[in-house]
């Protein structure tokens, strides 16, 4: 009887709090003090949790390309700031605010994008702390 009770423990336990550490916060991905405005042409659009992301092609200082991929709040985050799946369109010109990755990669957590008729949209990932 104790090791069901034990099985059923471990199974509980590893259901109910591991799921959390997958989700990363802010600090440990993002640096609050390292801005950035992208303008550039949407490739791609991934209406998932727990988080969306888009994929935006962006001209480099350099002249070179450079992708970049952008976090913001969830499908349900956006749709409550005024999001539709039709505000933001591939091949759509939008411009980004947000802050880069610690890490250097092409990675942005959004602040805001604004679409193409002008529109300031609240990527639902709010201020960090």
């Amino acid at each position: 009887m104790k090791t069901k009770v034990a099985v059923l423990f471990v199974v509980m336990f590893a259901t109910t709090v591991v799921p959390t550490f997958a989700h990363h916060s802010f600090a440990a991905e993002y640096d609050i003090k390292s801005t950035v405005t992208l303008n550039g042409t949407v490739t791609n659009i991934e209406w998932t949790n727990p988080h969306a992301r888009f994929y935006v092609v962006v001209m480099g200082e350099d002249g070179k390309v450079v992708n970049w991929e952008i976090e913001s709040g969830s499908p349900n985050q956006l749709a409550r700031n005024g999001w539709t799946r039709s505000a933001v369109k591939v091949g759509d010109v939008v411009t980004v605010d947000g802050w880069r990755a610690k890490d250097g990669a092409n990675l942005v957590n959004a602040k805001t994008m604004t679409t193409p008729d002008g529109r300031k949209l609240s990527a639902g990932t709010g201020e960090p702390r």
